[in-house]
């Protein structure tokens, strides 16, 4: 920061507006492709200011995106998609309307799974939501089949050894029984495909809801399945702190 104001490396610029990699970036620097208010800039670690300074690459005017953050409960029984799906299932599409910005969604959900999904078109901070080196927590609450007593909770507490890898969740408990039943808890830092019910599943127990109420700071709150609503600005600074971005 300069005087005020907030400056960024002219090659972070050029990934987070979508042109290229920051490395392919340098290229282009290097190679006289781009220029800042007019002036060819061929020096690696050049900053500019994105709100003053006018960027081009290759005569084409780079603008500064703007971004959008939404958290979204989705339903039972949506896929985590955009757009129509082939066998004619509801898509995030139906419940997304009216938003000019094109987002995707952060992560996915399954199919007969439902809770808080995160959209947005920031790409980094999607990218960063979802790798594993970020250890940004997923909470869910689980309803599974049958009695899950308190040393096989112990047991979960300790990981297992699954098909694809050891899984350890960063945090398991047991909420309640209900007659055949049990509510648990469950957190996990990792989004491999179906961890939640295969990590069950190895301690004899099928799981017959699941419902992601977190991500990170992140909380349904009270919305309702379907509703949606962009994320508060210091929400967004939260998660950015926690995932080690600027802000």
């Amino acid at each position: 920061m300069e005087g005020g104001k907030v400056l960024v490396r002219l090659n972070r610029y050029l990934s987070l507006c979508g042109v290229t990699s920051r490395r392919k970036a340098d290229e282009h620097i290097l190679q006289g492709r781009v220029k800042v208010n007019g002036i060819t800039v061929k020096e690696l670690g050049w900053r500019i200011d994105p709100e003053r300074d006018v960027v081009e690459v290759d005569g084409r005017e780079i603008k500064k995106p703007k971004y959008r953050y939404i958290i979204l409960y989705k339903p039972c029984c949506y896929l985590t998609a955009l757009g129509k799906s082939k066998d004619g299932k509801k898509t995030l599409q139906d419940l997304l309307k009216d938003i000019p910005e094109r987002v995707y969604p952060a992560g996915r959900l399954d199919y007969n799974a439902e809770g808080l999904l995160l959209l947005t078109n920031d790409g980094e901070l999607a990218n960063r939501i979802m790798h594993p080196r970020y250890k940004l927590p997923k909470t869910y609450l689980v309803w599974v089949q049958g009695r899950v007593e308190g040393k096989t909770i112990e047991s979960m507490k300790k990981g297992a050894m699954l098909e694809d890898g050891f899984a350890k969740p960063d945090k398991v408990k047991l909420i309640k029984h209900e007659k055949d039943k049990s509510l648990i808890e469950i957190v996990f830092h990792e989004g491999r495909k179906h961890i939640v019910k295969r990590f069950v599943s190895h301690f004899g127990h099928r799981v017959i809801k699941l419902k992601r109420v977190a991500i990170g700071p992140i909380s349904l709150g009270k919305l309702r399945p379907g509703q949606w609503r962009d994320l508060k600005e210091e929400e967004v600074k939260k998660l950015k702190k926690l995932l080690g971005m600027e802000v």
